[in-house]
């Protein structure tokens, strides 16, 4: 039976969103942003929670939902479309394009992993265990369990005289490399923590733990030492107050952090430029740590994801010393773009994507960030080919036929086309 108890204009607003909603096409315009005052960056004890009356609600399907940035498509139907939002800031930090809402608050997931090691090197144990660049990229991984990263790891774990059974991770989804996973099933392997796709991000709690003399056992809970140290080293390279920063469990243990996605953005621009643009002292001050971390990424991209169908290792691959890259889970990635990209020379830049309804299949954040990196001149037309697989997700029947695809539907324009 249908409802008649609405008023008239509430159901001709209702028939305005359904309209709206089906467009194909979605051009995201350059946004302008307020002039922000001073950040305060002073760090403090761990944060409380926040009350969840204060929490930030969506309106699913309100007219301020964001742009539909991915459709996946059966044969000719629609079946399904992503929402999502993109920042992307120029090297003095400013908003140059921008899809949905710039400052939509985001849990940066994985995507903190590179500016929580600082906490590690800042404190002199990488110095002191010599890391190698391989061995620092797999602390700002999501890696895939291959025998490779295990390997890393384990002598890691070795010359700084701890055991991996100190990882508290988890197991989930280890090993997330499928050829892995076949072979331990078939050796009757149990994946240990290890090969969880965080454990190189909690060795770095764990170092840090054994070099300044704090407890091992309980390094996850959230009151360790080493984790206020990654909290307030978070929140400084973020322009934030510790106790301000907001909190949340992440699934492998420790906590992550909300901040707006273009304070991701432009803390990816610090990592692709930390001597450029650091926009005061808190943060420069960790220009050399910053640098060291992109660089070992850079340097070894097979660390930070893993051999196949990982995004950030092939977009690092394909653009050796221009991109450094990170996903997080539900729907984030964050690039730092170096100086010196494309044809122009185009200067160092900041972008960062997140995809509302979590993604969890990872195919909208794929295409998004391809699309995104194309039409930013960050790629060309041979990269463009080579991630075809990512910029268009393929799901197929067991006999090999294409059986849906998703595929990008937005335009990110220049500012100067819009004024």
């Amino acid at each position: 039976m249908l409802r008649t108890d609405r008023a008239p204009h509430a159901r001709f607003a209702a028939l305005l969103m359904v309209l709206a909603g089906g467009a194909r096409y979605h051009r995201l315009v350059p946004h302008t942003p307020p002039v922000a005052g001073p950040r305060d960056t002073t760090t403090s004890a761990p944060p409380t929670r926040r009350p969840r009356a204060a929490r930030r609600t969506e309106r699913v399907g309100s007219p301020t939902a964001p742009p539909v940035l991915v459709e996946v498509h059966r044969g000719e139907t629609i079946e399904s479309c992503h929402r999502g939002h993109i920042v992307q800031v120029d090297a003095a930090g400013a908003v140059i394009r921008a899809a949905g809402t710039p400052d939509v608050a985001v849990l940066l997931r994985s995507t903190v992993k590179p500016f929580a090691l600082v906490a590690l090197i800042e404190s002199g144990a990488a110095d002191d265990l010599a890391l190698t660049p391989t061995e620092l990229a797999i602390m700002c991984a999501s890696h895939t369990g291959e025998d490779k990263h295990v390997r890393t790891l384990q002598g890691i774990f070795r010359r700084a005289s701890v055991t991996q059974a100190l990882l508290r991770c988890g197991t989930e989804g280890a090993p997330a490399d499928p050829r892995t996973a076949a072979r331990l099933v078939r050796d009757g392997e149990t994946a240990s923590p290890i090969r969880h796709g965080c454990s190189g991000f909690h060795a770095a709690s764990i170092l840090l733990s054994a070099y300044a003399g704090w407890s091992l056992a309980d390094y996850t809970d959230p009151a360790h030492p080493s984790q206020v140290a990654i909290r307030d080293t978070v929140a400084r390279l973020f322009g934030r107050r510790a106790a301000a920063l907001r909190t949340s469990p992440d699934n492998c243990g420790v906590l992550t952090y909300e901040v707006p996605l273009v304070e991701v953005a432009r803390a990816y621009l610090l990592l692709a430029d930390p001597d450029g643009s650091a926009p005061d002292a808190p943060r420069a001050r960790s220009a050399p740590a910053l640098t060291r971390i992109r660089d070992a990424m850079m340097a070894a991209p097979e660390m930070v994801g893993g051999t196949y169908e990982s995004l950030d290792t092939e977009l690092m691959r394909r653009r050796p010393g221009r991109l450094v890259a990170k996903a997080g889970a539900d729907g984030m990635r964050a690039v730092g773009m170096l100086a010196g990209r494309g044809d122009a020379g185009a200067p160092a830049s900041g972008l960062a994507i997140k995809i509302e309804d979590g993604d969890l299949s990872r195919r909208a954040i794929k295409a998004a960030t391809v699309e995104a990196l194309a039409q930013l001149g960050a790629i060309d037309d041979r990269d463009l080919r080579a991630l075809a697989a990512f910029r268009h997700p393929a799901v197929r029947t067991p006999a090999g036929v294409e059986a849906a695809i998703a595929s990008p539907r937005f335009e990110l324009a220049p500012l100067g086309e819009l004024t």
